[in-house]
């Protein structure tokens, strides 16, 4: 079975994902902002979702974390909790 660990930033609007985008594409620090603007509790711990199985989070958030590209910040990406950016940290399978 396919796993992967990634880090996310979860908001409740397209804006202020985009705007956080931008300070992460300024050479922000990921954990900070997440531990700053995140409303998942993950937020935390820097994002940290740690590792998991494909499907066991929503299939819009499973789509990048098992098909883009790694180590690299995808987003706004909309599921039923708000917006998410989204790195993908690393995936075996």
């Amino acid at each position: 079975m396919a796993t992967a660990a990634a880090v996310h930033i979860l908001v409740k609007s397209e804006q202020e994902a985009l705007e956080i985008l931008k300070q992460l594409k300024q050479g922000k620090n990921f954990a900070a902002l997440a531990k700053k603007h995140s409303l998942c509790p993950s937020g935390k711990r820097g994002g940290d979702l740690g590792e998991f199985r494909r499907g066991q989070m929503v299939k819009q958030f499973d789509d990048v974390v098992f098909k883009k590209e790694v180590l690299t910040v995808h987003g706004p990406v909309k599921t039923k909790f708000g917006y998410h950016l989204i790195k993908t940290l690393y995936r075996n399978g």
